[in-house]
């Protein structure tokens, strides 16, 4: 097991950035007042120990060193002593659509996107239930097996984008069933909350809710989208470059299926909920899900750690040493060899 004891620290890395710019913008200024003097190649001559690339080179192991500086403010643990403990509670599975339609806008920022926010603010309302996270498009993947790990949920949960499933489409069929494997044997009682638009087009998505249900796993939907619907954004490289068209050029306009939710939610005796701009409905799911009777199941937890912080800044305290030892003339050696000749 590893956490951060003071993760809010790795937003000093942020400033890394702004080092880059300052050093880009010192060494240009070093050249203009070279320049001032005369011609760069006579001022080689003038200054034979002279070297450009030393300066890069102890730049980028001050840079290294203030990662490895900023991780030991961070200060790593790792579990040192596992404890056995009772829980009571149920296994929950997020069963998540991440086609490309779920970047449609109707709800802001975008359907995923709000999704994403619904099922982490719900993390933070979990004690006891044991989660797991299964994304979805064309096929069906585990992101997350059940655990009780929520920040690790959380950490999975981040990374999800529609680029990660290759295989576009709604398989909502396949990612029910791929949301029953994730269970184990045991007494708990189960439910998959399916986060999606609706627009199932591979499969029998109500024959697997039934199958679900079946098996005394309760399936509870979320219509993540409006009625009217919206068109796709189309993305490169980050930046949307327009929407998407059908063949005959027409931009798409991806809508809410109501209706097979409402119908997948009946065949998995679970409820329906559709969000909104002002309400992601996953809320009024959990209120559902928490009457369910929690039952006691045995866990596993680490109840001490073990700082870690010392590796890091031994690392970066090195690197340090190492940039001061670094003369910022060329070497002999170095010289003759021409290992560090500067940018002319």
């Amino acid at each position: 097991m590893f956490r951060l004891a003071h993760p809010m620290m790795l937003y000093l890395l942020l400033l890394i950035p702004a080092f880059v710019a300052i050093f880009i913008l010192a060494q240009r200024q070093k050249k203009k007042a070279f320049k001032a003097y005369g011609e760069w190649t006579m001022l080689l001559r003038l200054m034979p120990d002279y070297s450009g690339t030393r300066s890069l080179l102890k730049f980028l192991l001050l840079m290294l060193a203030w990662v490895f500086l900023v991780i030991a403010l961070a200060d790593p643990q790792t579990g040192s002593k596992l404890e056995k403990i009772k829980r009571k509670g149920i296994d929950l599975v997020f069963v998540l659509d991440v086609s490309n339609s779920m970047l449609a806008q109707d709800i802001a920022p975008n359907r995923l996107e709000r999704a994403k926010q619904a099922i982490s603010r719900l993390l933070d309302n979990l004690e006891n239930d044991r989660v797991g996270l299964v994304v979805f498009a064309g096929k069906s993947y585990i992101q997350m097996p059940i655990t009780t790990d929520y920040s690790a949920t959380k950490l999975y949960l981040s990374g999800i984008s529609p680029g990660m499933i290759p295989t576009q489409g709604t398989a909502i069929g396949d990612a029910i069933e791929t949301a029953i494997s994730c269970f184990g044997k045991n007494k708990q009682n189960k439910a998959i909350i399916l986060i999606s638009d609706g627009e199932n087009h591979e499969d029998d998505a109500i024959e697997a809710a039934s199958a679900a249900a079946s098996a005394g796993i309760r399936v509870y939907t979320i219509g993540m989208g409006l009625p009217d619907g919206a068109p796709i954004p189309i993305y490169n490289s980050g930046v949307q470059i327009g929407y998407k068209k059908d063949h005959q050029g027409n931009t798409v306009i991806s809508r809410l299926s109501d209706e097979l939710m409402q119908d997948v939610a009946k065949a998995g005796k679970g409820v329906y909920i559709r969000a909104n701009n002002s309400q992601a409905g996953i809320n009024e799911v959990f209120d559902q899900i928490n009457s369910l009777e929690k039952v006691e199941y045995d866990s596993q937890i680490f109840s001490d750690y073990e700082d870690r912080y010392q590796f890091f800044l031994l690392a970066a305290l090195l690197l340090i040493i190492t940039e001061i030892l670094i003369s910022d003339k060329k070497s002999r050696l170095a010289g003759k060899l021409k290992l560090f000749q500067p940018n002319e």
